[in-house]
């Protein structure tokens, strides 16, 4: 006899261990019909009003992420402080200042999304094993401690280690974040909370943006020592609150603490009533069991075998098509505006005025995108008018001389960056949170994130070079190449991206397992319950045939 498992809930007990004895049984499949049929029925208003405490730990889990868009936009910025330059640098005659030299500069930049991408790995590790809120909390108290090593750095050696290190808990943050938010919110709330990660980068890069613009003019050490310093805000608010988190039913429900699931559920619902409680638990060890009946895994290994290899790609590619469709190139996009001849000051304020789009289109995207259009179709024509864009940049470049054509290319710049903020920009976050199996979705979204981060270093290396006057000095001529890449992205989303938009993950489980196109997902009809043995028997037949 096993241990007689148990806990109350609004007063009533609920006897745990008899739902997980029956989780193959008429009960266990009734309250997962029960949970379906709510996540179904239950708008993104109700939801909101129902389950606020759900959206304030996601809230406080996401600050993580704006305290990273904080840390990693500040060292590009210390280059122009001449304190940074002269602590870290040398004398150059040729230029009559200090300066980092180029090599140090690319080392530099590149030591964070270097730690961040080993971090990434091994939060795939530690969160299966610990949660989501343990490996948040050790995360938080190793940046303090490493933060201690770049703000006291005596030479450029101990700030790169030290910049190393800190991106460990930054590759953490960014794949906490959605996971923790798709796995604790309702389905309608899901694709908002895990784009919320993308809104945070930037209140993160505006944070930063202030305190650089405030100090800028400060002529002693303190002008980068303090941005340094103000990192440690972030873990002395944030850990305390998140201390209290609790952790995601899925993951107690994972490692067999279904007692602590039920626990976890009442406190991110309390407002739900008991048979909703029942329900949402029904649901979670259903979907679970299902995906061992599917014989989906939990190592790295098994995101790239079977079905789970289509759920791997498609993450992969969502979040890493947001560099290929232009990200280096057409956002915040300084740089390319002096290229083609406007003068500093227009310059900045393009680019303010972009941060600025890019706000508004997130709010905009929020409001009358994502209620009513699915994932795959703002996504793919999302894509298909950036493409678009980018072609227009290159094909003006032939009368850059104009100011006013320059001026043109400017603003379909902007519009580009209102675009992606509509569609990849938010989705890009969103899509990899969700598409991956409940037991692998940790596991999922960190290849994702890493394939971004190397597309992204392939990018930042190349960029320089298209864009230089010394070099390939291609100036608004990049268009075509990042408007080819973006149609490539195009293409490839016409053909493989399904659409998640009003699916529970058990229903995803099995348009995966029946391997259903991926444009027929959002008119595919299934019967959650009746189609679940057909699934199974699909992917034991491929089992069988390997």
């Amino acid at each position: 006899m096993s241990k007689e498992i148990s806990t109350t809930i609004h007063g009533e007990t609920l006897d745990v261990e008899r739902i997980v004895e029956k989780s193959v049984g008429q009960e266990i499949r009734e309250q997962a019909r029960g949970g379906a049929e709510a996540e179904h029925s239950l708008p993104p208003l109700e939801a909101i009003r129902k389950y606020p405490w759900t959206l304030f730990w996601c809230l406080i889990v996401s600050m993580c992420v704006v305290m990273e868009g904080y840390d990693t936009n500040l060292l590009n910025n210390f280059y122009a402080y001449p304190t940074f330059a002269k602590k870290y640098g040398h004398w150059n005659e040729g230029t009559n200042n200090y300066q980092l030299d180029a090599a140090w500069q690319a080392s530099l930049v590149n030591a964070a999304p270097v730690g961040a991408f080993f971090g990434t790995l091994l939060n795939g590790v530690l969160v299966p094993r610990f949660g989501h809120i343990k490996v948040l909390i050790g995360a938080l108290l190793s940046l303090s401690a490493f933060i201690f090593i770049v703000f006291f750095s005596p030479n450029t050696t101990v700030l790169l280690v030290g910049e190393i290190l800190c991106g460990l808990p930054w590759g953490i943050f960014t794949t906490t974040a959605p996971a923790y938010a798709s796995e604790v919110l309702p389905m309608s709330l899901r694709v908002y909370m895990t784009s919320w990660a993308n809104m945070c980068f930037i209140i993160g890069h505006l944070i930063s943006a202030g305190v650089l613009a405030g100090l800028v003019n400060n002529t002693t050490q303190w002008a980068y020592r303090i941005p340094f310093a103000l990192q440690w805000f972030w873990p002395c608010v944030l850990i305390p609150v998140i201390f209290f988190a609790p952790d995601t039913p899925w993951h107690l429900v994972r490692v067999g603490r279904h007692d602590d699931a039920l626990k976890s559920l009442a406190r991110l619902r309390p407002k739900a009533t008991e048979t909703e409680l029942r329900d949402a638990l029904g649901l979670i060890i259903y979907t679970n069991d299902l995906e061992h009946q599917l014989s989906v895994g939990t190592s790295y290994w098994d995101c790239f075998k079977g079905f789970e290899l289509r759920r791997t790609e498609i993450a992969c590619m969502v979040f890493a098509g947001q560099i290929f469709t232009g990200l280096n190139f057409a956002y915040n996009s300084t740089y390319f505006f002096q290229q083609i001849g406007l003068d500093p000051t227009t310059t900045y304020h393009l680019n303010v005025g972009g941060t600025g789009m890019g706000l508004f289109a997130t709010l905009v995207c929020w409001v009358f995108v994502m209620p009513y259009v699915g994932r795959r179709t703002a996504y793919l024509w999302g894509i298909f008018v950036m493409t678009i864009l980018l072609m227009l940049i290159g094909g003006l470049n032939k009368k850059t001389e104009n100011d006013s054509v320059a001026m043109a290319q400017a603003v379909l710049a902007l519009i580009w960056t209102f675009v992606f903020q509509l569609s990849s920009g938010q989705l890009g976050w969103a899509i990899p949170a969700e598409i991956g199996s409940t037991r692998l979705r940790q596991k999922t979204i960190c290849l994702a994130r890493n394939a971004y981060a190397i597309a992204n270093i392939v990018s930042g290396v190349l960029q320089p070079y298209f864009m230089n006057p010394t070099e390939w000095n291609l100036k608004g001529y990049t268009g075509f190449v990042w408007g080819g890449t973006s149609f490539f992205m195009f293409i490839w989303t016409y053909f493989r991206l399904p659409e998640t938009k009003d699916r529970t993950f058990e229903e995803l489980d099995l348009l995966f397992a029946k391997g259903v196109p991926a444009r027929k997902f959002s008119t595919y009809n299934i019967e959650t319950f009746r189609d679940t043995e057909t699934g199974i028997e699909k992917v034991q037949s491929h089992a069988s045939m390997a």
